[in-house]
């Protein structure tokens, strides 16, 4: 038999990259972000190593000194204006929220048989499918996704489960949804003119 030569084992090169908690890019790449001084604070407060080689005074003057003057300013002038238009989303963001409303409607089918159907979640970032799929586990009921004629994404789930709805929603996302933004709101089916 041939002797099988033994290969040298392979050494792996896999590197370990940080990254940040606020805009979940690596660091070195924050100032693209829009949120570079929190971005900053975070990486200072949690990993000081990268912070004192991104953002020391030596490695700052060593950065701005490669740099003309012109594009220096230029590049402050930017980093301010991604900083106000990410504090001005947010604070449009906050404001949405908090007048938006989530509304549980109760929605009569025949006679006897109910539905209830549940609008205005993706204002607070929840995926209507996912929810979907766990009311129709919660309740062991028929539960989907459909769009609205408005064009507005509305789960419906089987069933007269209206309070229901309003407790598990304040239970599991009580962080995110306020319960005051949270209406039930019973709609009747027009009944037929007589003699029609």
């Amino acid at each position: 038999m041939a002797e099988v030569a033994q290969s040298a084992p392979v050494e792996s090169h896999a590197r370990h990259v940080a990254y940040c908690g606020v805009c979940t890019l690596p660091p070195e790449y924050c100032e693209f972000g829009g949120t570079a001084k929190k971005c900053q604070d975070w990486l200072r407060d949690n990993n000081q190593d990268l912070y004192q080689r991104l953002y020391s005074d030596e490695a700052l003057s060593t950065n701005l000194s490669t740099l003309s003057v012109s594009v220096q300013e230029r590049a402050a002038k930017d980093a301010a204006k991604k900083e106000a238009k990410a504090a001005r989303d947010a604070e449009r963001d906050a404001e949405r929220r908090a007048t938006s409303k989530v509304i549980i409607k109760r929605v009569e089918r025949n006679k006897r048989k109910h539905v209830s159907v549940v609008t205005g979640l993706e204002v607070y970032g929840l995926e209507n499918k996912k929810i979907a799929k766990d009311l129709g586990k919660k309740f062991a009921t028929g539960s989907s996704v459909t769009k609205s004629a408005a064009g507005i994404e509305e789960i419906t789930v089987q069933g007269d489960v209206c309070e229901d709805i309003k407790e598990w929603l304040q239970e599991v996302y009580g962080k995110q949804i306020p319960e005051a933004n949270i209406d039930i709101v019973e709609d009747k089916k027009k009944k037929k003119a007589e003699g029609a």
